[in-house]
């Protein structure tokens, strides 16, 4: 899928880069397994896997050699980067073992190369996989849509009595089985007291009239996730509610009006946290306002006040402020947007507006 363009980004002092991780086997491979190891030069590819999965390997993998793995893997791809006359391996730090990187070592040192670990292949990876194309944003459109759906359906079945925990179960039924592949985390749903945490887990607690839901899902679809968080209130709410509820609306208004090719994402993260503080609920907002979606639910570039990252065209952002009074309430509203030239794109058409169901 996209070996050709890490051939072209190979860090200067790597001659091969190893991606052992099942995220970016996938990424870079479009094959899913438990098991496999891809070894990458600036103009060959190698892809190795044992016998439980080499026969989808060969049917699937079309851009490198697929080659079973019958003897011990780093003694096999040794072989080949010393026939390759290779010197350096990078690899990525942030996924290998220190067993696993021992082991590789070992096998380097009888054929005279060494591995890099210094993080320089996490970068040229991170850079790759933060801009999107054309077919990978559909592929998470696709995700998105069967999310929606879901909600919809599901939406009109919640009622006071129902427990956090059939509602989300009931949920995720419908993503699954609208077409979900999988789900992309395990769903948020809190309501009233609970909403307070950001990433509440479901529990047995009744939902009440009154109560705030927070819902935070999405589903998977050819590999890539979707992300939407939406607080929905069970009857009449107070005015209490409805203030913070539209505080957290104009923020992520503010904040998606600015995210556009070029911004940096400190200043992204500021548009949304200024609304909140100026409304005199700052303290009460802790986390970023977005992250990186695409193979991975949460990947860079992430909008946070210590980013030092730039929003780029292609990236592909959750948007997702929210204000959580421990032991009352929270709201959070959540979506997600492909950065564009002049702007952004909201992938989510779901309504903002407050439901009062």
């Amino acid at each position: 899928m996209y070996i050709d363009k890490l051939m072209k980004i190979l860090p200067e002092k790597a001659d091969a880069a190893l991606i052992i991780t099942e995220i970016n086997r996938f990424y870079f491979t479009g094959f899913d397994s438990s098991d496999g190891y891809l070894l990458i030069t600036r103009d060959k590819s190698k892809f190795y896997t044992d016998s439980r999965y080499i026969e989808k390997a060969q049917s699937v993998i079309k851009d490198c050699e697929v080659e079973e793995q019958k003897t011990d893997i780093n003694l096999k791809m040794a072989e080949f980067l010393h026939s390759e006359n290779v010197k350096t391996v990078a690899v990525e730090a942030a996924g290998i073992t220190v067993l696993q990187l021992s082991n590789l070592k070992k096998a380097a040192g009888m054929r005279d190369y060494e591995y890099i670990s210094d993080g320089c292949l996490d970068v040229a990876v991170n850079t790759l996989r933060s801009v999107k194309n054309k077919t990978e944003i559909q592929k998470i459109i696709s995700a998105q849509e069967i999310a929606e759906k879901a909600l919809d359906k599901f939406l009109g079945e919640i009622k006071p009595g129902m427990t956090e925990k059939e509602a989300q179960l009931k949920l995720d039924y419908y993503m699954l089985s609208m077409g979900a592949d999988a789900l992309s985390f395990d769903t948020i749903m809190a309501s009233g007291k609970n909403s307070s945490m950001p990433h509440a887990v479901p529990t047995d607690k009744k939902i009440e009239y009154g109560d705030f839901i927070t819902i935070d899902y999405g589903a998977v679809k050819s590999g890539y996730h979707s992300d939407t968080t939406r607080t929905v209130a069970v009857g009449k709410v107070s005015d209490e509610q409805k203030k913070i509820y539209s505080t957290v609306l104009e923020a992520q208004k503010k904040a998606l009006s600015v995210y556009a090719e070029g911004v940096t994402c400190k200043d992204a993260d500021f548009a949304a946290r200024k609304v909140i503080e100026d409304a005199g609920y700052g303290k009460y907002f802790g986390h970023s306002t977005g992250h990186g979606v695409g193979v991975e639910i949460h990947e860079r570039p992430f909008v946070s006040p210590v980013s030092r990252e730039t929003l780029r065209q292609g990236n592909v952002i959750s948007c997702e402020p929210g204000i959580y009074l421990p032991g009352k309430f929270g709201v959070r509203i959540e979506d997600i947007a492909v950065i564009t030239s002049n702007g952004c794109e909201n992938l989510v058409k779901l309504d903002k507006e407050l439901i009062e169901l």
